[in-house]
């Protein structure tokens, strides 16, 4: 019996839509752990294997974590893997008016999942999912970062606004998993 992979995440809203949108096929089980990592910097792959790497040897064992992106094309992708510190600061409402003065509101949602099978020697897996959109004046819950604030390509709702379900079809997140999960259903784990 393989060991269950850790989801390396303190965010009950993500362990929620993690399993709701993996499903109940999912052929390993997943646990979660809250684990403080280091803030890497660079490009969005590094920082996800670095995280993935300090997450396994931490775990020592089989782990997963998640790394949301999101990047004002006006801003040539800035704030990017830096999200969380500019949503700490300034809120849904500061994302957006950042970008005033720009003309290009457009942005994309960028969520990479990382996985190790946790022995020192494993090679990183990166999964990826990405959403065109645009940033908005923030609408709907406040109860999940910059949901308020994304507004998805082809939709009049932001993230917030949409209901779980429909939001759990279209995500960044969603589109990560879903190649997460075709990995695992497929049976290729090294």
């Amino acid at each position: 019996m393989s060991k269950p992979i850790v989801f390396v995440t303190g965010n009950t809203k993500k362990l929620e839509e993690f399993v709701a949108i993996l499903g109940k096929n999912f052929p390993r089980e997943i646990t979660s752990k809250k684990i403080d990592l280091p803030e890497y910097q660079g490009e969005i792959d590094d920082i996800c294997r670095n995280k993935c790497r300090a997450a396994a040897s931490l775990v020592k064992g089989p782990v997963i974590i998640e790394d949301t992106c999101l990047c004002f094309n006006a801003m040539k992708g800035l704030p990017g893997p830096y999200i969380k510190w500019f949503l700490d600061k300034l809120g849904p409402e500061g994302l957006y008016q950042m970008l005033h003065g720009w003309e290009d509101k457009t942005a994309e949602a960028v969520c990479t999942f990382a996985y190790c099978a946790g022995e020192p020697e494993d090679a990183v897996i990166l999964f990826q999912g990405r959403t065109q959109g645009t940033i908005v004046n923030p609408r709907g819950s406040r109860d999940f970062g910059w949901d308020p604030c994304f507004e998805p390509l082809n939709s009049n709702k932001t993230y917030a606004e949409l209901p779980k379900e429909v939001k759990n079809q279209i995500s960044h997140r969603s589109k990560a998993l879903e190649k997460l999960k075709d990995y695992f259903l497929k049976g290729v784990e090294h």
